[in-house]
Parts: C-alpha cells; structure tokens; sequence
C-alpha cells in the first residue's frame, strides 16, 4: 500500500508518548548507576556486564523502535516537512554536543557515535525506507541484525570507520551504537509502524488517549526527549559527585575484588591476596588508583601502573 492509501490519525499517539515517557526514566536510572560506578561506588564494570547490560539494550531498543514508527507516523501530511527537518538538526547538535563536552571530560572514552548520533543518521537515512511495503523492510531489518551480530572486520576498528559496525575491536566509548546492527532495530520500528497504519491499529491506539490522562506526566515527558536527555546526565553526574564530597566512595575495596577476580584463574590464592594487596597500597601511595579505576591514565602515568604491577608480581 502507498502512502497516499494510507490513513493516519489526526492526533498525537498518547501510548507512544508514555512509552517513550518510561524509556526516558530506565534510561535515566541506568545513567545513575554508571555515575555511580564511576564515581568509585559500584565495582568496575558493574553497569556494563550482566543483567545491568541486557537493560540497557532493552532501553536502547525501544527508543530505536519508537524512532522507526516515528518516522512511518511522520508522513501524516498535518506534520510540516519543516519542522521535521529542525528536528533532524536539533538531534544532530545535540549528538555533536555529547561528543565535543566527552571529549573534554573524558578523552579517552568520548562519544563518537553514541544513541544520539545513530538516531540522526536513521532519521535520514530510513526516509529511504518509507516507501518500500511493511514486509520488505522486515526483511531488511532482520538482515542488518543478523549481519551486524556475525560479521567482524579489523577494517572498521578506527573511530573513523567504527561508527560503521562490524569492528572486531571497537574503541572504548561511554555510549557506542554503531549502524549495524543497531539500525536494523530503526528499520524494525518503520515495519511495524506500516503494518499498525495498514491494519488501522493505529487508529484503535488513538482512541485509547482519553484514557490515559493519569499518564499525562510520562506523556509530557516523552514529547520532550531530547531536551530530557542532555539535560539529565549532568544533573545525575552532579548529585553523585556532591555526594562523593560529602560520602566518599571506599574504592580499595572494588579494586581488591576485582583484581582477585582476575588473578585466581592463573595464580595460587595466596600469591593473588598478596600481589592484590601490594598493587592497591602502591597505587593508593601515588594517587593513581581513583584514575586506574575509572580508566583516566595518560600514558605517563600507565608506565608508572605497569612499574607497580611488575614489581609486586615478583615472588618474594
């Protein structure tokens, strides 16, 4: 069916404003506990591994999702081409924005192409797509998955070509979301947006507006996710550091457990509590075990983590 067969609902989809509402609070949460794990207060890697990881996949699927469906439900001719396009723009400085204040912040993991910048890019790019049949872009979508999920290359490690996918090796990034496979999802989103414009499911989720109004607050809230999103980090990094003032974070503790953890596979328990115990107090004397943890080491102060590490590996 073409998109001039195609009946679109006259309103604003409240459901898909209050599911963008609680994506928009995950996320926040999530953010909380990597500024937490930054700052000292969680074990390394906590927000990065586990079911705290498949979390924060889940979020980021069903923002790129709604972006997908958002881009079907933005052909309704009462949605003016211009102020599609000032949304493109405003998403694609805020993008820029996040990579230039991580690059200051933290260099050596900045944001090169993080949720932001693959939603610019899918917001272009899958206009593309808007005219292909629902099945189509099924397809489609299921081949970027399953392409960015099983093909590695050397060729796209560099942070010029990263953004890409496929990297065997990708560079370290607080937030890394590469085109394949992550805008299979987006293309994912366009399918199911034809088939509920098609199927007029659409228009029954519309009708459910009236009864949502005590999900007004998520609603309001989904309808302003780009100005939430660049304002609520450095808000929660703020909370956290003036809570590192006042509480600071015990970080012997993680960096024990952690360096034990990495130890016993290959070394006697003994030898691991030792060496453990003599890398902590020898970097702790330096001030260089807040900077170990949190990865903030220029190469200068590497050498001197590598001197540590040599010395208290000798058996005594």
């Amino acid at each position: 069916m073409t998109s001039s067969g195609r009946q679109f609902p006259g309103q604003r989809i409240e459901v898909l404003d209050v599911l963008r509402g609680v994506a928009l609070l995950a996320m926040a949460s999530y953010h909380f506990t990597w500024d937490l794990e930054f700052f000292g207060y969680l074990p390394p890697a906590y927000a990065t591994e586990g079911g705290w990881r498949l979390y924060a996949r889940a979020i980021a699927t069903t923002f790129l999702l709604l972006v997908g469906i958002g881009l079907v439900l933005g052909q309704n001719p009462a949605t003016r081409r211009r102020s599609r396009i000032k949304r493109i723009l405003m998403i694609a400085a805020g993008a820029a924005a996040i990579s230039i204040v991580t690059a200051f912040v933290t260099p050596q993991s900045f944001v090169f192409f993080g949720i932001l910048h693959l939603i610019a890019f899918a917001s272009v790019a899958g206009m593309s797509l808007l005219s292909l049949p629902f099945w189509m872009n099924l397809a489609l979508a299921a081949a970027i998955l399953l392409a960015g999920n099983t093909i590695t290359t050397h060729l796209t490690d560099t942070r010029w070509l990263a953004w890409i996918g496929f990297s065997a090796s990708a560079p370290i990034s607080n937030d890394f979301v590469p085109v394949f496979p992550w805008f299979g999802v987006v293309v994912a989103g366009i399918a199911l947006g034809q088939l509920a414009v098609i199927t007029r499911f659409i228009e029954w989720l519309g009708q459910l507006n009236a009864r949502l109004r005590r999900l007004h607050p998520l609603a309001w809230l989904g309808r302003r996710s780009l100005a939430f999103y660049l304002i609520h980090q450095p808000v929660s990094l703020a909370l956290v550091a003036a809570l590192s003032f006042v509480a600071p974070p015990d970080q012997t503790r993680y960096f024990t457990q952690s360096c034990e953890r990495g130890c016993l596979p290959d070394r006697e328990a003994a030898f691991c509590t030792r060496y453990c115990a003599c890398v902590r107090d020898d970097l702790t004397r330096q001030n260089l075990l807040a900077d170990t943890l949190m990865g903030r080491l220029d190469a200068a102060r590497e050498a001197r983590v590598r001197d540590s590490v040599a010395a208290c590996s000798v058996e005594p």
